[in-house]
């Protein structure tokens, strides 16, 4: 897995849900500009956004057998049975915040034994570079499809809103496949008095808030959130310095945080006692504090809906019991038995659906291909300065030693 990389393959996606492509028909014209020498070949899939032809157009091979490609690229977790020895690939594969005991929020494909994986990987000799941990110095990640998260997530909160109040929905995001027109068909609709929470800096929140300023829904801050009442839709964003604080309220530090999160405790009670509509838009790490309790959600008696864009089932949001798919995107849950039931008697209804840039796979897919053009491709086929073999989990059949770690949850 060392040398001179000659072609890249861009992989036929496991999971069946998914649309999205690593790299847009678009960016393989580019690839072919910047890297003469490079080929690219595609793995045929119907399923895929862009269309087989798209990438034959664009100077791409479309070939089932990938078997002669030095680099290949994917978007989520690869099928065991289909990973081929030798090779170099790159995906999400959801796996470096794995431990014994965060097992459970761990997020990816539903199904997908993650220890299988971790464990064929290395017996077929791959080397796994995960798109997660290709990040700058001060931590943030070079590419990914957060912001496309926020969006779709927000568009998806606020249409449940309609749903559960007997106004007339919209049309669902996948359908429509069109981030403009998503835009436009919310900025139509005239909301009614509520409030609505954010929680998050980064950027999924980026996303959410992208959206909420095409709508009437007036951004106020936390202060005015929580002391006043307001005759039309409102929604504060909490930032991490917002909705944590220290144990012993020393001044906040994001990189104290960072390292040391079982240090802190949430401050989001308050607000959440005052928000008709939660979303949470935040990253959020196993040893974080939760956003709240299951004990507290009892006390938010306005609280009606939650957007769980973080979606780790068991995670930051102790009512994501589960994750849900892009067909049915809603679920109820009984906050006193916190066991889902039907709509007539969910206390809560919860939108968690764990790939949401999925439902713009287009305009998704061709943002996310640009972080690939220029902040990877570079960096594998010339000099690394650092990103690549940061987020190099395992290598000639060992974790590196930054993901040792891994070794005692695969054999767990």
């Amino acid at each position: 897995m060392t040398g001179r990389i000659n072609s890249i393959g861009i992989i036929k996606e496991s999971r069946p849900d998914e649309s999205r492509a690593p790299i847009a028909p678009s960016q393989v014209s580019q690839i072919i500009e910047q890297y003469p020498g490079i080929n690219i070949f595609v793995q045929p899939c119907n399923k895929r956004t862009f269309k087989n032809e798209e990438y034959e157009k664009c100077g791409a091979k479309i070939v089932d057998n990938l078997n002669y490609c030095d680099l290949l690229f994917g978007v989520k977790e690869v099928d065991v049975n289909r990973l081929i020895p030798n090779k170099t690939y790159v995906f999400f594969s959801h796996t470096y915040k794995l431990n014994k005991e965060t097992l459970s929020n761990a997020q990816g494909t539903p199904g997908m034994d993650k220890k299988e994986l971790l464990k064929s990987i290395l017996s077929k000799n791959i080397k796994l570079i995960d798109y997660e941990n290709i990040r700058a110095d001060n931590g943030s990640r070079y590419l990914g499809f957060g912001r496309f998260a926020g969006i779709v997530g927000c568009y998806n909160t606020l249409n449940l809103f309609l749903l559960q109040n007997n106004f007339q929905p919209l049309e669902r995001a996948h359908k429509i496949n069109d981030y403009e027109r998503i835009i436009k068909n919310l900025s139509e609709v005239r909301f009614p008095n509520f409030k609505l929470l954010v929680t998050g800096d980064g950027r999924v929140n980026k996303g959410v808030q992208e959206v909420l300023k095409f709508t009437n829904i007036k951004k106020v801050s936390p202060k005015e959130f929580v002391e006043k009442n307001y005759e039309n839709p409102v929604f504060c964003n909490l930032d991490t310095k917002d909705y944590v604080i220290h144990k012993t309220k020393k001044p906040f530090e994001l990189k104290h945080f960072i390292e040391f999160p079982k240090e802190y405790e949430a401050t989001t009670f308050e607000y959440l006692k005052e928000s008709d509509l939660y979303i949470s838009a935040h990253y959020w790490d196993p040893s974080s504090p939760k956003i709240f309790t299951k004990k507290q959600i009892k006390q938010f008696s306005k609280l009606k809906i939650i957007g769980d864009v973080t979606c780790d089932v068991d995670g930051s949001i102790p009512t994501t019991i589960k994750s849900t798919t892009i067909e049915e995107p809603n679920f109820y849950l009984n906050t006193e038995t916190f066991l889902e039931t039907d709509k007539t008697k969910g206390d809560l209804a919860i939108m968690a659906v764990d790939n949401l840039p999925s439902e713009l796979p287009r305009d998704s897919s061709t943002e996310f291909g640009n972080g690939i053009v220029n902040e990877v491709i570079p960096y594998i086929l010339n000099k690394d300065d650092g990103r690549i073999l940061n987020s190099t989990i395992t290598d000639e059949g060992s974790f590196l030693e930054k993901y040792n770690y891994l070794e005692d949850y695969i054999n767990s």
